[in-house]
């Protein structure tokens, strides 16, 4: 949807059955498919056009308040290792909040690498946490474990992202990645950004889908059937540059 530092400029969804369009609590614009009839497979393609700004100033506040995101879901807990983890950057995050917070990210980067395959949806911050590897979804749950554990509201960001020719990010957008998800904290009275997988805020190159509480709360589909037999579900992304060149969000610098 339109909000904060990007403007949908054309989108449009394609299923079968009875589509119905709402926005969720959280000020999501989501869409409900009912399917009531017997069917093999379900094809969902959804395509458009956004036009998205710098993040750098941070987004105000949505119809939500920012307390809700301070609340712990099964998959954003901390564990005993997380918060002794947590314990020598408690003092620069409360007296410096902004710096604080990036030096967790890049904490937290280097104690969990992007690894692929190692974790999986059902994955929480804590599991994640004590494999010491991860993929987006769980440095970002991570994240917003350690902001609440400390008092902060921070929320959970999902979208797709555009690297373009920026070889040095983590996740290098393809058919699979080019599906991300980071984190916003409360900072300042704004929600900041931080792509911990990446190492940067998220800027221009960022298309933000949904935010939520954790991954259930914002991830780009869910469902529920009724009947016997077995699923599975495929998804794949692309994200193309149209017209201008993007001007990409800078790296975090390490506080000391």
């Amino acid at each position: 949807a339109s909000a904060g530092h990007q403007k949908v400029l054309h989108w449009q969804l394609n299923a079968p059955g009875l589509i119905r369009a709402f926005v969720d609590a959280y000020g999501n614009l989501s869409h409900l498919l009912t399917l009531d009839e017997a069917h093999e497979a379900i094809e969902i393609v959804a395509h458009g056009s956004v036009e998205v700004l710098d993040h750098a100033e941070g987004e105000v506040l949505g119809p939500m308040p920012a307390a809700v995101f301070q609340r712990p879901t099964p998959l954003t807990e901390c564990s005993p290792d997380m918060l002794a983890f947590l314990d020598p950057l408690r003092a620069t995050i409360r007296s410096r909040p902004l710096f604080g917070l990036s030096d967790l990210a890049s904490a937290l980067l280097e104690r969990m690498p992007y690894s692929p395959g190692t974790t999986t949806v059902a994955f929480s911050a804590a599991q994640a946490f004590a494999a010491a590897r991860g993929v987006c979804q769980d440095h970002t749950h991570a994240f917003i474990a350690c902001c609440r554990a400390l008092g902060l509201a921070a929320r959970y960001v999902s979208g797709y992202v555009n690297a373009g020719d920026q070889s040095e990010w983590t996740v290098q957008p393809t058919a699979s990645a080019a599906s991300h998800a980071w984190s916003e904290a409360w900072i300042g009275h704004r929600w900041v950004s931080f792509d911990i997988s990446n190492a940067r805020a998220a800027g221009s190159g960022h298309v933000k889908l949904a935010v939520g509480l954790d991954y259930l709360d914002a991830c780009p589909i869910r469902g529920v059937r009724l009947g016997g037999g077995e699923e599975s579900m495929a998804a794949s992304a692309e994200v193309q540059s149209i017209d201008a060149p993007q001007a990409y969000a800078p790296a975090w610098v390490h506080h000391q």
